[in-house]
């Protein structure tokens, strides 16, 4: 039953209120100060909407408002005074009350008005991180809401107990133990680190080394001599790491604590068990990717602020009318311009156009919300975005990283070489993922019409012609993207971005706090998907991971092109826990030997490696373009998250197959076939 606190000193009406409500349903209590209010908000958590004096003795009704939005923000209060005014409904305004009714009031109206109240605060508690709690049973209980998921928290942390106690395994322990002999048959051949090892020496020995972990201690002799961590050791903080990984991706998932705390979870983990000293789990955690994500959600804020990405969106969006043509027309442009400019990049200037597009057309069709719609702009533009990767060498660090691998063994392909296997792939995967959600999705879409590009053109008719700032800051938007092309080999992708930030700042077009305002959760979560993929390829758990996965492979797969999509299967299941750069520098020097090993042209299984790491579909970590989106991706009224974890999850694994299926049967066993190598 729903409970309202209704607050009024004057007893004649506040009496014979409460009982109507009471007919009406719901369960009043009744208190005539505001410091009797205040109490019992603090005591009881139940109470979902205040009916609020606006005059009354000691405490009026603005101080009561303000102090209970102090400690229970999401509290829907409704003002009810017979003292009415501008003024005073103004100033209630600043302080956040729902609704503002002067007495005495229609009692209909008055339901009505509570019934909206009791509707907005499940988005008031979302836009605070306030879970919403279901005691109704044990089960409900234990799965909880969105950021307060009980039953996974305790099985999550089960599974992390499961894993560093039981016994090391022994392939695990070989990994960490043997020697390198600079010999191609090096069972850590594959360890991210290997090119640094010196001969004779182990993983662990390394690793114990570069982190500081060897102990100075005095022999027989008594000689200084250094002692590294024990294999035993290491293989405990790899497990520990294998830990980390699994239950990230659970919480992240399924939404068990807020994004934002599970990222910073992953460090607090790191620390405690000693992965790396303090310093360095910071440093994994300020990787360039990072400073680009940050930076990129800045560069959006001014973009948007300055009306510019209408701009943008009225070249790129104009001949898309229907959502046939967005999904096999502009989807696979799209997908190409990713394959030779920065795809998160691209991401960030289109995706506030979409919510716009997403707002504008629920607004006209009278509805508040329609999630097929908000998914399909969504996550059709993650998707193709990713599926952009594989089209040049310049669509991605991973692919460098691929290239470099391949320059070791001195058969790295040139640029055209490169696109020449890849570019074919793009636009057909764009075109599997607009037919996949036209199939799932366009029967559950709400709106009457959608026509993006009127909208577009409507919404760039409203701020007339560009004036200085958009020149400003479109010159200083290509400043940047010049710079990322040509300058990213040492200026890294953060710093070209970071630098637009300051110069739009100078300019005074970009304020600080706009910056404030970036998704500070979506930052966090891929600074600690960078430190995670650091601390498993150093402690040498990837290395494990990617071994044990080969280690199943079945004959026929060990050769040719199944070894090619074997290597792709592991790549892509890892890219979407890892970020692609890291998943590529951990499983690309394995697949590469092996080609050789296989008697296999290395180009086949190292592109194949490279192509599926953008393959990064399931969750918000696996690549920035995913986690720009999710950022975006919020009613601007509300501020609801309208694509969730779960959605990327849901259809990022249809994707992910579909994906598969068009790497394995157009590329490696078609056109590869056709081309050679």
């Amino acid at each position: 039953m729903p409970r309202v606190l209704l607050v009024d000193d004057e007893s004649t009406f506040r009496v014979p209120l409460a009982e109507r409500l009471n007919l009406r349903g719901y369960d009043t209590v009744d208190v005539d100060r505001g410091e009797e209010a205040i109490k019992r908000i603090r005591s009881d958590s139940e109470i979902d909407v205040v009916l609020l004096d606006l005059k009354m003795p000691g405490m009026d009704g603005q101080q009561v408002l303000k102090e209970l939005k102090s400690f229970r923000p999401e509290l829907q209060v409704i003002m009810l005074t017979a003292h009415g005014s501008m003024s005073s409904a103004m100033e209630i305004g600043k302080l956040d009350a729902f609704g503002y009714l002067e007495k005495p009031c229609d009692l209909d109206k008055l339901v009505k008005t509570i019934e909206e109240a009791r509707e907005d605060k499940i988005h008031a508690m979302s836009r605070h991180e306030i879970p919403h709690v279901d005691k109704t049973s044990l089960w409900t209980w234990l799965w909880g809401s969105h950021n307060s998921r009980p039953g996974i928290i305790i099985f999550g942390i089960l599974v992390f107990c499961l894993l560093i106690f039981s016994p090391a395994p022994d392939r695990l322990m070989t990994l960490l133990s043997s020697p390198k002999s600079g010999e191609i048959t090096d069972v850590n051949v594959g360890f991210s680190g290997y090119r640094k090892m010196a001969n004779g020496e182990t993983i662990a020995d390394f690793y114990s080394k570069k982190h500081g972990f060897s102990q100075s201690v005095t022999d027989e002799s008594g000689n200084k001599v250094a002692v590294n961590q024990t294999p035993e050791k290491v293989s405990y903080k790899a497990r520990v790491m294998l830990g980390i990984l699994l239950v990230a991706a659970m919480f992240w998932a399924t939404g068990a604590i807020p994004v934002g705390v599970t990222a910073l979870l992953v460090g607090v983990i790191m620390y405690f068990f000693g992965i790396f000293k303090a310093d360095y789990v910071t440093q994994s955690y300020a990787k360039d990717a990072v400073f680009f994500i940050f930076g990129v959600l800045a560069l959006a804020k001014a973009i948007s602020k300055t009306g510019l990405d209408r701009r943008i969106g009225l070249l790129l969006l104009s001949p898309v009318k229907t959502l046939p043509r967005l999904l096999f027309i502009f989807l696979p442009l799209f997908a190409i311009t990713c394959s030779v400019m920065s795809e998160h990049a691209m991401v960030a200037f289109i995706m506030p156009l979409f919510m716009m597009v997403y707002v504008t057309s629920i607004r006209a069709s009278g509805i508040k919300k329609d999630k097929a719609l908000a998914v399909i702009l969504t996550l059709t533009l993650c998707y193709t975005a990713n599926s952009g990767g594989p089209g040049s060498p310049a669509a991605g660090g991973r692919n460098a990283i691929m290239v470099g691998i391949l320059g070791d063994y001195g058969i790295a392909p040139t640029f055209g070489e490169w696109v020449m296997y890849g570019m074919p792939f793009v636009p057909i995967m764009a075109l599997a993922v607009g037919l996949y959600f036209y199939i799932a999705l366009r029967n559950k879409i709400q709106v009457q019409s959608l026509d993006i590009s009127a909208i577009v053109k409507q919404a760039s008719r409203k701020i007339g012609p560009m004036d200085k700032n958009e020149y400003i800051t479109l010159i200083v938007l290509l400043a940047v993207v010049v710079m990322w092309i040509t300058c990213s080999d040492w200026l890294g992708m953060g710093g070209p971005v970071i630098a637009g930030i300051v110069a739009l700042n100078i300019m005074r077009i970009l304020r600080w706090k706009d910056i404030a305002t970036v998704h500070w959760e979506v930052v966090a979560l891929y600074a600690s998907a960078s430190a995670m993929g650091a601390g498993l390829a150093e402690t040498g758990g990837a290395l494990f991971l990617a071994d044990s996965f080969l280690g199943i492979l079945p004959d026929f797969m060990s050769s040719g092109e199944w070894l090619a999509a074997a290597s792709s299967i592991f790549t892509g299941i890892t890219t979407n826990f890892m970020s692609d750069g890291a998943t590529v520098s951990a499983i690309g020097p394995i697949t590469v030997p092996m080609a050789h090993i296989a008697g296999t042209n290395p180009w086949m299984v190292g592109l194949s490696t490279a192509f599926a790491s953008s393959f990064a579909h399931m969750l918000i970590i696996g690549t920035p373009s995913n986690a720009i989106a999710f950022a975006m991706a919020k009613d601007p009224t509300t501020g609801e998250q309208l694509v969730t974890l779960g959605d990327f999850l849901k259809h990022g694994f249809f994707i992910l197959l579909l994906s598969f299926a068009v790497l394995w049967f157009w590329t490696i066993f078609g056109y590869w076939r056709i081309i050679g190598f």
